[in-house]
C-alpha cells in the first residue's frame, strides 16, 4: 500500500470515529448536555498531551520554547472555546430530540456555510459551492421538514443552530492555527469549552456531574476515541494525503453518523429522509470538490467534524 493510500484509508477510519459520536451523544444525553460536553472536552484534552509530547521530541522543541507556546494559545484558545462552546451545546441539547443520522447530516452543513461566510470575509466562491449549497438545503427540506417549516423537529432546529457557531469556530480556528500551535491552540479551546460548561451544568441541571458512571462508555468514546484517536489518525494521514482528498473523504463523516445511528440506535428514515439525506450529502461533496486547473487544493479549507470540533 502506498503512503497516500495509507492516509486515505487513515481519514476514512477518522471518519467513522468521529460519524459513530454521534450515536454515543445520543447515548449519553440522559447524562445533561453541558455535564457531558464538559466532561468529554476535558478527556479530549487530556488524550492529545501525548500527541503534543511526541511531535516536540519529533520537532526538537525544548521546553522553554513549549512553555512559550502554551502561553500564546491561552487567550485564542479562550476565545474559540466560545465558538467551541455554542456549537457543542447545541448539538448535545438537540440529540435529546433529533435522531444521531439527522444530527450527522444537519451538523455537515458546516461544510458549506464555511465558504458561504468566507465570501463577506473576502473570499472567493467557486461554482461549486454554490451549487453544493442550493442542493444541501434541498436535502435539508427533505430531511427535516417534510411537514412543512412549522413541524421541523426542534432537535434537527437546534442543530441547525449550531452549525452557525461551528462556521464561526472553523473559522476563528483557521485565522489562528496559521499563527500558533494547532495542536495547543486545540487542547487549549478544549479546556476552555469545558470550564465554560461547568457553571451551566449546575445552573440548568438538577445533578450536574451526578451520573457521569452510567454514561462512562459514550463519555470515553466522545472524548477519547472521537477527540484523541481520531484527532490523531488525521493528524498523521494528512501528511501524505491531497488536501481535496481529505475533504472529501471526512465529509463521509454524515454518512457513518446515520450507520452509527442505525446499528447502535435502531434509527430508521423514511424514504423523503434517505433522499433528503442523499441529496444533503452530494451537495457537501460538491461544494467541496476542486477548481479546474487546482486539482489538489480543497475548494474550502479542511474542517475536522464538530464532533471534535477542531478544524486545520
Amino acid at each position: 500500500m502506498t503512503r497516500r493510500a495509507r492516509a486515505n484509508v487513515m481519514l476514512l477510519c477518522g471518519s467513522a470515529i468521529w460519524g459513530f459520536a454521534f450515536a454515543f451523544q445520543v447515548m449519553g444525553a440522559h447524562v445533561g448536555a453541558f455535564s457531558f460536553n464538559s466532561s468529554r472536552f476535558l478527556l479530549g484534552a487530556v488524550s492529545l498531551l501525548p500527541l503534543i509530547a511526541w511531535v516536540d521530541r519529533r520537532s526538537g522543541v525544548d521546553r522553554a520554547v513549549g512553555r512559550r507556546r502554551w502561553r500564546s494559545v491561552l487567550g485564542p484558545g479562550a476565545l474559540c472555546g466560545v465558538f467551541l462552546f455554542g456549537g457543542a451545546s447545541f448539538q448535545q441539547i438537540a440529540l435529546a430530540d433529533t435522531t444521531a443520522g439527522n444530527a450527522a447530516f444537519v451538523t455537515g452543513l458546516y461544510v458549506v456555510l464555511v465558504p458561504l461566510v468566507g465570501i463577506l470575509l473576502g473570499h472567493r466562491a467557486t461554482l461549486n459551492i454554490w451549487i453544493g449549497a442550493l442542493v444541501a438545503v434541498a436535502g435539508l427540506y427533505l430531511l427535516t421538514m417534510t411537514g412543512g417549516i412549522a413541524q421541523m423537529n426542534p432537535g434537527d432546529l437546534l442543530c441547525l443552530v449550531s452549525t452557525l457557531f461551528w462556521t464561526a469556530h472553523i473559522l476563528s480556528i483557521g485565522y489562528f492555527a496559521r499563527r500558533i500551535d494547532p495542536l495547543r491552540l486545540a487542547v487549549a479551546q478544549f479546556v476552555a469549552m469545558s470550564l465554560y460548561g461547568v457553571p451551566f451544568a449546575f445552573a440548568t441541571e438538577a445533578r450536574p456531574f451526578a451520573d457521569l458512571g452510567t454514561a462512562i462508555i459514550p463519555i470515553l468514546y466522545a472524548g477519547v476515541a472521537s477527540v484523541g484517536l481520531g484527532y490523531t489518525l488525521q493528524v498523521l494521514a494528512q501528511r501524505d494525503a491531497l488536501e481535496s482528498h481529505a475533504a472529501l473523504i471526512m465529509s463521509l463523516e454524515s454518512v457513518f453518523g446515520a450507520i452509527g445511528g442505525a446499528l447502535l440506535l435502531g434509527e430508521r428514515m423514511s424514504g423523503v429522509g434517505y433522499v433528503g439525506a442523499a441529496l444533503m450529502l452530494v451537495g457537501i461533496v460538491v461544494s467541496q470538490l476542486p477548481r479546474r486547473g487546482q486539482p489538489h487544493g480543497p475548494a474550502i479549507p479542511v474542517p475536522e467534524p464538530p464532533s471534535t470540533a477542531l478544524e486545520l
